[in-house]
């Protein structure tokens, strides 16, 4: 199989490092004009300079409707529209589980706009350019916390990523008949980023082994594992796949 995206533009949100900078390198190596962005400058940088001169970069927070138009815009420029979006910033928040009782509105809400509110903000700024061209493709990185009982222990991180699994089905159905899909890939636990390692280390050598046990390969997963299945989704070879999530986990 062989991934060809020569002439398309792509969006990847959440590119600083980890799972997004994976993305935006999988795609730049296959041919496309990658635009990332992310609110951590110095790891976007890095990022920029793995990826080369077909990879933009710009520091937009996803909650923010305006910011985002704006890197669309400029996004779409050279080829008139945006032909690929991956949804994938997102996260905790420097958050840590804690007694229902305890979590306070705004801390809910944040995780709720990081994750499913920025997905949101760009798949409506995109839309109208996929919509003219009559192809397009939108690809959510929800978690296996959106499938069942989440590794963080944080309500609000569970909910965010289940209800970007409704988010995907739902704007399958609505926005397929201008030639556009709409995917989800829910990632297993991997270490890309310093919240994971944080989380990794919290388990101790026997959470960590009982987290090994219960994956069906006895191994954690790479970044790349997660590009990979991004990259088909926004292939042709899925053009008949949409409102579909994809567990990309090792087997739990």
């Amino acid at each position: 199989m062989n991934f060809d995206f020569s002439g398309r533009t792509v969006i990847v949100t959440g590119g600083g490092h980890g799972l997004g900078r994976a993305m935006a390198k999988a795609f730049v190596e296959h041919g496309a004009r990658v635009w990332t962005c992310d609110i951590l400058a110095d790891e976007l940088a890095e990022t920029r300079e793995l990826c080369g001169g077909e990879c933009e970069t710009r520091e937009v927070d996803v909650r923010d409707r305006e910011t985002v138009k704006v890197f669309v815009k400029d996004a779409s420029r050279e080829s008139g529209r945006v032909d690929i979006l991956v949804n994938n910033a997102g996260g905790v928040a420097g958050q840590v589980g804690r007694p229902l009782e305890e979590v306070t509105p705004e801390a809910w809400q944040e995780i709720f706009d990081i994750n499913l509110t920025g997905a949101f903000n760009f798949s409506q700024a995109v839309a109208p350019g996929m919509k003219a061209a009559e192809w397009g493709r939108i690809v959510n990185i929800s978690s296996g916390a959106g499938l069942r009982v989440s590794l963080t222990g944080i309500q609000a991180y569970a909910s965010a990523k289940s209800g970007l699994i409704g988010f995907t089905r739902q704007l399958a159905h609505e926005i397929g008949p201008f030639g556009i899909t709409v995917n989800c890939v829910a990632p297993g636990f991997i270490r890309s980023n310093p919240a994971t390692e944080r989380q990794w280390e919290s388990y101790g050598e026997e959470g960590q082994r009982k987290l090994l046990g219960s994956i069906a390969t006895r191994c954690l997963g790479r970044p790349e594992d997660i590009a990979h299945a991004v990259l088909f989704f926004s292939s042709d070879f899925a053009s008949w796949i949409t409102g579909q999530t994809l567990s990309v986990d090792g087997g739990r």
